[in-house]
């Protein structure tokens, strides 16, 4: 059989089921009605001949990338182009906050633009600054990521690390926390240690309140790796009791659950990996598990593999990101949807264009390492810009202008008469979207 068989074949086989899910979910889910009333300053009569150009300029589900190779590549056109591809799709970008690289040094943080460069580690000041240009949302990864803690902490006493994790919370806190709305508190807690502290009874809960603490107003989110397994979908699951856990503790503010989707595993085990991650019946079950404990879920990290650059394994990624995209768009609790690393041939724990060692070998990126674009690009750029969004003309009834569209940010271009009015429009999940425009 060949991979388009065997990669899809759940897909493929449920497809009628999966097909009417996905329409139904993002109907119901990403969409609302949008209600506009137009009048005159004075209560004189409206021009019979009102239209109004409906345009979304912004969605608010998040679609979004890690931006580690922001400017960090071997020449000026490749960081140019990256800088525009990252903003033709994306609305988030996590940006890196390891505190091994971020302060390699005790006492000397990596904060500003022009700091010494560490491979796919550019500072969070490069990071903020062109999110603010590009109208994107930043994201923090990870306020407390014991496993990239720094030499100079892990073989400090429990009291000692917590009173500087303390200090790299409010120092964060001070410098970031106004310009990035969320927070990744904790990562891969189930699988990776590195300290002492980590094998404390309090290493989560602490992590929490302190987060709490210094980011009162923020989102917080924790994050894991291991979930896409059949002895996942029950609430005896490790990661969801876990999050039973802190609930049940008195942790109040954890608003989001990261699942990350890494598809790290030979091709020769995709076929039977594919019961469970390319699976749709899977993941809704997956999904519905964990919306139980009533907090939003985020795929923080994604990785689709191509496994090579021939046409036939390149058609293939972009087709399961079709599909396991639509499937997460559609499910109520999800708000978000992260893919990871961006280029071929830049991946973790490897040289720079040696697809032949580390994380480059799953080729997951969707642009090739020359910068040109994957299938996959076009298709998630299509699903992002084209399929879920809304634009559309709507004449007016009586002073009264209704469209359904995707949640999100919209430009409106109202023409009555000879006058052409432009106004900003937010259409939400959280509001009664009802507006009125005077002319």
């Amino acid at each position: 059989m060949s991979r388009k068989d065997t990669a899809l074949k759940y897909f493929n086989e449920q497809k009628e089921m999966t097909d009417l899910k996905v329409k139904t979910g993002i109907e119901l889910y990403r969409k609302g009605d949008a209600d506009i009333t137009i009048k005159t300053t004075d209560g004189s009569p409206l021009p019979e001949d009102i239209t109004v150009e409906v345009e979304q300029t912004n969605h608010e589900f998040k679609f979004g990338a890690n931006i580690f190779m922001l400017d960090e590549f071997e020449c000026d056109e490749k960081n140019k182009i990256y800088r525009d591809k990252f903003s033709e799709i994306f609305n988030l970008a996590t940006v890196p906050f390891y505190w091994r690289d971020l302060e390699p040094v005790q006492g000397k943080p990596r904060y500003t633009a022009d700091s010494p460069k560490i491979y796919r580690r550019p500072a969070p000041d490069l990071c903020v600054d062109y999110c603010k240009e590009k109208g994107i949302e930043p994201k923090c990864h990870c306020l407390n990521y014991d496993g990239w803690a720094p030499d100079w902490v892990v073989k400090k006493t429990v009291g000692e690390h917590k009173a500087l994790l303390e200090k790299r919370f409010r120092e964060l806190s001070e410098r970031y926390a106004k310009d990035i709305p969320s927070w990744e508190v904790t990562n891969e807690t189930i699988q990776n240690c590195n300290s002492q502290f980590f094998y404390e009874d309090d290493f989560l809960e602490w992590s929490y309140r302190m987060a709490d603490r210094y980011f009162p107003s923020n989102r917080l989110i924790i994050n894991d790796y291991n979930i896409w397994f059949p002895e996942n979908y029950t609430n005896r699951h490790a990661y969801y009791m876990q999050i039973e856990r802190l609930l049940r503790n008195g942790i109040t503010h954890l608003d989001s659950i990261g699942m990350q989707f890494h598809s790290f595993f030979p091709l020769a085990s995709e076929p039977n990996a594919a019961k469970q991650r390319y699976n749709p019946e899977i993941l809704y079950k997956l999904m519905d598990l964990f919306a139980k404990l009533g907090l939003a879920e985020q795929i923080t990290e994604m990785t689709i593999p191509a496994y090579g650059g021939d046409e036939e394994n390149e058609w293939v990624q972009a087709e399961l990101i079709k599909n396991v995209y639509s499937v997460f768009f559609s499910h109520p609790a999800m708000e978000a949807v992260i893919y990871w690393n961006v280029v071929d041939g830049y991946a973790a724990f490897a040289p720079q264009g040696d697809m032949t060692v580390g994380e480059n070998i799953y080729y997951g990126g969707l642009l090739r390492f020359d910068m040109s674009e994957k299938p996959a690009y076009k298709m998630l750029r299509h699903l992002v810009n084209e399929e879920w969004h809304t634009s559309e003309v709507v004449k007016a009834n009586g002073g009264k202008v209704n469209f359904r569209g995707f949640y999100g940010d919209y430009k409106l271009t109202i023409h009555a008469g000879d006058k052409t009015v432009e106004r900003v429009y937010k259409l939400s999940k959280h509001a009664k979207n009802n507006i009125t425009i005077t002319l």
